[in-house]
């Protein structure tokens, strides 16, 4: 079964893939998305029933493993062959799944609120009983009460309407096939096949999948990290998207691979420009240049901390305190690009004559008009 997809960030970035918890679409990691397509190309997938996600076929028992394999079928029908995996509760669960059995598909692994075993599998066979027979309004309320924390849901009662929107409009049947397939499910001997970097995040205020059994999960995964949020409840990702965002782009070495350099060198200095680089690249100069475009681009370009737009105006300041004339023109085309205007670029310039000096500033003024001539 091929889902629903979207994508986020640039086509030529690293690919990451997040699934949704169960109840919940992809809408979930939406609080996170802005600083990971910074470094990624995010590909959201809905677990089938879920957001625009085909539903299942009645009646029919679904296990762990098919959920997993619905996933598998649409990166191939994205020709994603490789990638970084996080998800939520369910999601992390599939995400395990493609762990162990699937290793030469997933680089890294990020898991968030969820459990490799659930001692209370009855619940869950209960609720795909009661949804079956009543509807998902059966199940909302305790749904979205263990979700987050009753601080959050006091204060925030638009947040609390939108998740209960985003509950109700699970297909039903899905939903049930999808609790029976928790219930039924034991990650637990799988564990230890799991050679992919993990990070596990928890929820100190989830009652679903409590920090203990998280625990187990940073236990059984050689190398595995834990990391507890607080506060966060089971949907941590809508409670603590920042922290969620920042420890998954150090997880997953943010963009710190040469692709990733390519694509922000690319991005920053204009396709022609490291198209050229790359075809004067001779065996002795091509070392440097991957060197370059992985940690200058791949890494410090691609960090979050500061836009790429305050990156040129840093870049400005040094190139003409260091008198790098050769470097200036290309990075006044790159100032351009990322959102400068003329009067911004000769401000920058200016106030460097203040600490650089007269003559490299007026060495850098007479560079930078040249390039803005051109148009």
């Amino acid at each position: 079964m091929i889902l629903a997809w979207r994508a986020d960030g640039r086509t030529e970035a690293p690919p990451l893939v997040l699934l949704n918890s169960i109840g919940s679409t992809t809408e979930c990691w939406a609080p996170c998305i802005a600083p990971l397509a910074e470094q990624f190309r995010v590909i959201r997938i809905d677990t089938r029933g879920h957001g625009s996600s085909p539903a299942a076929v009645t009646n029919l028992p679904v296990t762990l493993a098919e959920l997993a394999a619905d996933v598998l079928e649409t990166l191939d029908e994205l020709e994603i062959w490789r990638a970084d995996v996080a998800g939520v509760s369910l999601g992390a669960m599939i995400a395990m799944w493609l762990g162990a059995h699937r290793p030469e598909r997933v680089r890294r692994l990020g898991l968030v609120a969820t459990a490799a075993h659930l001692p209370t599998a009855a619940g869950y066979l209960d609720r795909a009983a009661a949804v079956r027979a009543g509807g998902m309004a059966t199940a909302v309320d305790g749904s979205v009460r263990r979700w987050i924390t009753p601080a959050l849901a006091g204060r925030d009662s638009e947040l609390v309407g939108r998740l209960r929107a985003m509950f109700l409009g699970v297909d039903a049947e899905s939903y049930a096939q999808c609790c029976e397939a928790i219930a039924t499910m034991d990650l637990r001997p799988d564990l230890g096949r799991i050679a992919a970097a993990t990070l596990v995040l928890a929820g100190a205020q989830d009652e679903a999948t409590p920090p203990e059994l998280m625990g187990e999960i940073a236990e059984g995964i050689a190398g595995a990290r834990l990391q507890l949020l607080d506060p966060a409840a089971h949907l941590a990702t809508v409670e603590q998207p920042g922290v969620i965002a920042r420890a998954l782009l150090q997880h997953f070495g943010g963009g710190a691979t040469l692709d990733a350099g390519y694509g922000t060198r690319r991005a920053v200095l204009g396709e022609d420009h490291v198209a050229r680089a790359v075809a004067a690249a001779s065996d002795f100069t091509a070392p440097f240049q991957q060197f370059l475009t992985r940690y200058a681009w791949g890494d410090v370009w691609s960090r979050p901390g500061l836009g790429r737009r305050e990156r040129s105006i840093v870049t400005l300041a040094a190139l003409v305190t260091l008198g790098a004339e050769h470097e200036l023109a290309m990075h006044v085309r790159a100032a351009k690009r990322n959102g400068l205007s003329a009067d911004e670029i000769a401000e920058v310039l200016l106030h460097t004559a203040l600490y650089a000096g007269l003559p490299r500033a007026n060495r850098a003024f007479a560079i930078a008009q040249e390039v803005l001539d051109e148009g």
